[in-house]
């Protein structure tokens, strides 16, 4: 295993210099994506406005374009823009397969806890949780069920941000698994979560901040986040790619680090 010390700064400062001085390549890559997120939004809207269920689905459904956006820049990241094969968008490969199967082992589990999380809650009346309120033995119950629902969610999306920089590796087809990430960013656990969790946390306020200030039509409103949410998810695939570049020393063509004890 390699001797590396990450330092947060540091991998924080290449990843944001990266993305915005390619703010132009940004834009080129996430156009198709971003057409058909706005897509499956409207789509969901249309079907089913007000269904809890739905709109997981559509968040469900919204990974494809968004997987289509994260390996090219992963790969423009690691190997430059030359080596993205075609515009995301326009064709769906093994490669974005074995990622999406390397997400679903990374992030699974989370998906499915904030989605028990979200149904279990999402029919409390807000009123009902005011000082002083009666108990609603309903409302008790649905917190009941919801607090360990909660802490599983909070354990899982750690331990997914600490495994998640390994899906670089996928994008630039060098076989990797959520162990190997484990075992890799021994003695870096926390610089690597703290550097996710501070991208994606910045990430969704400006989002929502977005999403807050406009005032206009909806569908100008969800085109709007919804790229704002992609740049944000490219700064994330940044820091992802760069995590990986730094711990592991990785190069196109070398071999990975060998592990302690092999």
């Amino acid at each position: 295993m390699p001797a590396v010390k990450l330092s947060f700064s540091d991998v924080l400062s290449e990843s944001f210099s990266f993305f915005f001085s390619n703010l132009r390549l940004f834009f080129h890559l996430v156009t198709l994506p971003w057409i058909m997120s706005v897509a499956i939004r409207l789509a969901g809207a249309a079907l089913a406005p007000d269904s809890l269920l739905a709109v997981l689905i559509q968040k469900g459904v919204d990974v494809v374009p968004t997987v289509m956006f994260m390996v090219a820049w992963q790969r423009v990241v690691l190997l430059g823009p030359n080596r993205v094969d075609r515009l995301p968008g326009l064709g769906w490969s093994a490669r974005e397969t074995a990622y999406l199967v390397h997400l679903i082992k990374v992030a699974g589990i989370t998906f499915v806890l904030v989605g028990a999380l979200l149904l279990t809650m999402g029919s409390l009346d807000p009123a009902a949780l005011t000082p002083g309120a009666p108990l609603d033995p309903e409302v008790t119950r649905q917190q009941t069920m919801a607090a360990p629902l909660g802490a599983g969610f909070i354990v899982s999306m750690l331990l997914a941000l600490r495994v998640s920089y390994g899906l670089a590796a996928t994008a630039v087809d060098v076989p990797f698994s959520p162990r190997l990430s484990w075992t890799y960013s021994r003695g870096n656990a926390w610089s690597i979560i703290g550097a996710l969790f501070l991208t994606f946390f910045a990430g969704a306020l400006v989002t929502a901040g977005v999403l807050g200030a406009q005032e206009a039509a909806a569908v100008v409103t969800w085109t709007g986040t919804i790229l704002v949410s992609y740049g944000a998810s490219a700064v994330v695939a940044t820091v992802q790619a760069v995590i990986l570049r730094r711990l592991l020393g990785w190069r196109e063509g070398a071999p990975l680090p060998a592990l302690s004890g092999s």
